[in-house]
């Protein structure tokens, strides 16, 4: 029995250092501590002394020691304290009273950080359903405008033609939903949209066309000359008569809507402009382009106020909500989410793997994304929870490779979302009316791991 306790005590001795310094701060004469190999010893007193004097030489037992030396009296069977007083152990018992020997440490990320991630509550939107198929164009649809009031939209082609369709009847599939078919384009239509103060419809075209037409009369009444290549974009400004059309020259034109002038040509991309987004305050245009950059515009001098670098990828679709100066840009690498004053980066929505071809927010928060292999996600715009993710369906007789999305666009009210694909349809979606929080909750234990995880990113 007694050797199995000086066996232990050997073991803790030699092992622990607030055991030993129990030990010999309680009594150094009548501590009781077994004999043990000197190279046991040794080989204590180096770790310990790399332990609490980081860099400390190796070699122990030689010279004035710093830490707790041990000699061993085999003869006697007894040990005595040779240096009792250790300027290491007082630095660990008193820490304040000596600076100069502290050692030198290293940095650690504390594992604390998860726990200060706020973590945002989603709101929570019903989810979106295919209502009814509208079947008419003989090409893809590139394009959706909605008019002010809200009583017809527009698409755009491949097939060179623009169509009109009574918003109410076309929400029920009525065969009568058609109004009107505009030709005059002799290649796909890629922009159009609605003049609020005019009874004007803009175009624009892969012809290198932008057109004018009077609702009035169905005429072509103005066209803009200038673009040398095609025109993928077409937007108005809000409270100024003025067009921003953009294209594959890599520039966005900026025209007086009355006098046809061109007021404007915003250079500074490398590769074609695809998306554009115009407000009533500075920037006042925002340009997004395939050379996987955006720029903000000041439209009184005509530069580049800032240019945004975070997207890898080409970026084919913006939108902007109405609630508040923000705005979210869509490409195959993710979707980034967007001061609009500055332009300062916000958040990442993660999720959506596809070229993303269109994007629309409605007035309700909810953000739609939309790609080229039929994906659709439907977002909580101001958190970037990815509520419903669907696939479009193509119509029968088509390919499955055609079902890509092109345009996408909400209606006046939000509760209609209109989509162009590629197998030639218009499909509306609307919400489902039976959908609860209790049949369709919140994951909030998937979308906090992913909030976790986004915060150790930095884009």
């Amino acid at each position: 029995m007694t050797t199995d306790i000086s066996e232990l005590a050997a073991k803790s001795a030699t092992t622990s250092l607030k055991r030993s310094r129990i030990l010999f701060d309680v009594n150094p004469q009548a501590a009781f501590l077994p004999a043990v190999d000197p190279k046991i010893m040794t080989g204590s007193i180096a770790r310990r002394k790399r332990r609490i004097q980081p860099g400390a030489p190796s070699g122990a037992g030689k010279g004035n020691s710093t830490a707790l030396a041990l000699v061993s009296d085999s003869a006697a069977g007894t040990t005595t304290n040779v240096q009792a007083t250790s300027t290491a152990l007082a630095n660990v018992d008193n820490p304040s009273a000596s600076n100069e020997q502290k050692p030198d440490g290293i940095l650690v990320k504390s594992n604390k950080s998860s726990s200060k991630v706020k973590i945002p509550t989603p709101t929570w939107h019903a989810p979106w359903k295919l209502s009814t198929v509208l079947s008419s164009h003989l090409g893809w649809v590139r394009s959706i405008a909605f008019d002010p009031t809200n009583d017809m939209f527009a698409t755009g082609s491949a097939d060179r033609t623009i169509k009109l369709w009574d918003l109410a009847k076309a929400s029920v599939g009525a065969s009568d939903a058609l109004k009107l078919t505009l030709t005059g384009h002799i290649s796909p239509v890629r922009g159009l949209a609605f003049s609020p103060r005019h009874p004007y419809l803009f175009s624009a075209g892969e012809d290198k066309q932008v057109k004018c037409w009077d609702l009035e009369t169905n005429q072509v009444i103005r066209h803009y000359h200038g673009h040398l290549s095609g025109v993928f974009c077409l937007a108005l400004h809000p409270t100024l008569d003025l067009l921003v059309t953009g294209g594959r020259d890599a520039v966005a034109r900026v025209w007086d809507m009355r006098t046809r002038t061109q007021i404007h040509v915003l250079g500074g991309h490398e590769h074609t402009v695809a998306s554009l987004l115009t407000k009533s305050t500075d920037p006042q245009i925002i340009t997004g382009s395939h050379d996987t950059t955006i720029k903000l515009w000041d439209l009184a001098a005509g530069k580049c106020m800032t240019t945004l670098t975070h997207h890898q990828k080409s970026i084919r679709a913006m939108a902007q909500p109405s609630f508040e100066n923000t705005f979210v840009s869509g490409a195959a690498d993710c979707l980034k989410y967007w001061q609009g004053k500055d332009g300062r980066f916000l958040k990442s929505y993660t999720g959506h793997k596809a070229v993303i071809n269109a994007m629309a927010v409605n007035d309700d928060g909810v953000l739609v994304s939309g790609g080229d292999d039929g994906s659709m996600h439907f977002w909580d715009y101001k958190t970037g929870y990815n509520f419903q993710s669907t696939t479009s369906i193509v119509q029968p007789g088509s390919l499955d490779a055609e079902n890509a999305i092109f345009a996408a666009s909400f209606d006046g009210t939000g509760t209609r979302l209109i989509t162009g694909e590629a197998d030639k349809t218009i499909k509306i979606w609307k919400q489902d009316d039976e959908a609860s929080e209790m049949t369709h909750p919140v994951d909030m234990v998937n979308w906090r791991k992913k909030c976790l995880k986004e915060a150790k990113q930095r884009y």
